[in-house]
């Protein structure tokens, strides 16, 4: 009941309810066990975990749905993407030299409308170690133009951000203000597809920033080798705590903005918290999800030494209709790309 109330508790409030929210998942899992065990055993006591499923029912779809039934995609639907590329791998974390051009094959090959990326990264340099992403992009997408956001810049030739690429022209450019100045953003950028406007928003929310003593604990943790005093360990609790409380107010300042929009929006991203969390709660109200509405499976997205949850999403007002969404079984990243066919109204 505690995961339950997570979505709609402000951490910054109460902040302890938001690792209950993280675990949401296994306890749902634990409570099928349960009840299949009860029950098999004859035992009344099943239905304690059949009253707290029946209670969180509408949280179930957020992890997993089964569809058997594959929607037709008309010439018109807009096609759009979002991926968290991790810099392109600049500092070859996956120690594989081609990272950077198999995520580029794939974004050829996909060839969005729209195509959204986090964590994106662009260098102005002319020497052996250029990194000229966005050229490269622009030459072979189709969706050529493009509004690009850093939150980090140095010798004014390295750049840290997100971008945003249309196929249709870009009419105006904008930020979506935040409380506190940080790494993140949520950006929008108004399109205008067939004489109509689209607003496209392109999230980034605060990441935890573990560093490589919380993943060594966090190793340990999985072993149930723990540290003799804690330290490590609560260090890393401290950060995902700071996280959560720092994605609530990008959440309220992101979903003030939505809806204020004067244009019908779609929302891409990585939230970097759960279906289960204040953040996705406050910035989804009663858009819709397209993963719930068209996709299948468990939806993971995130593929770090973190444990696997959704936290990449593709939300939209009742403008559009989703079809088709995928998680892309692809290893380019520490997130799985996700992507949709949009039917404009």
């Amino acid at each position: 009941m505690l995961a339950y109330g997570a979505a709609y508790i402000n951490p910054q409030s109460f902040w302890p309810i938001a690792f209950f929210g993280l675990a949401l998942p296994y306890f749902l899992f634990l409570n099928f066990f349960f009840l299949l065990y009860w029950a098999f055993r004859g035992k009344r006591y099943f239905l304690l975990s059949l009253l707290v499923i029946i209670l969180g029912y509408k949280s179930i779809p957020s992890f997993v749905q089964i569809r058997f039934d594959h929607e037709e995609v008309k010439a018109n639907d807009l096609k759009v993407l979002s991926f968290n590329v991790r810099v392109f791998d600049l500092y070859m974390w996956t120690k594989e030299k081609t990272t950077r051009n198999q995520i580029f094959n794939f974004l050829e090959e996909e060839d969005p409308d729209v195509l959204c990326l986090q964590e994106f990264y662009h260098s102005d340099t002319h020497d052996k170690y250029e990194f000229k992403t966005l050229d490269t992009l622009v030459q072979f997408l189709k969706a050529k133009n493009y509004h690009t956001y850093y939150t980090t810049n140095l010798r004014e030739k390295d750049h840290w951000g997100v971008v945003t690429f249309s196929r249709f022209p870009i009419v105006k450019k904008g930020v979506v203000p935040f409380q506190y100045k940080d790494d993140n953003v949520c950006t929008f950028t108004d399109i205008k597809k067939n004489g109509k406007i689209i607003r496209v928003y392109n999230a980034h929310l605060a990441s935890i920033k573990l560093d490589k003593h919380d993943y060594k604990a966090m190793r340990k943790v999985n072993k149930n080798d723990y540290s003799k005093d804690f330290d490590k360990e609560f260090m890393m609790l401290t950060k995902i705590r700071f996280g959560f409380e720092r994605r609530a107010s990008q959440a309220d300042s992101i979903r003030k903005h939505m809806d204020q929009s004067p244009h019908p929006n779609i929302l891409l991203g990585d939230f970097n918290d759960t279906p289960a969390s204040y953040a996705y709660h406050t910035i989804r109200g009663d858009r819709k999800d397209a993963f719930i509405e068209s996709g299948s499976g468990l939806g993971r997205t995130y593929i770090g030494e973190f444990p696997s949850f959704r936290i990449d999403y593709l939300l939209y007002d009742s403008s559009f209709v989703a079809k088709q969404f995928r998680t892309h079984n692809v290893k380019l990243s520490d997130h799985h790309p996700i992507s949709a066919y949009l039917q404009v109204d």
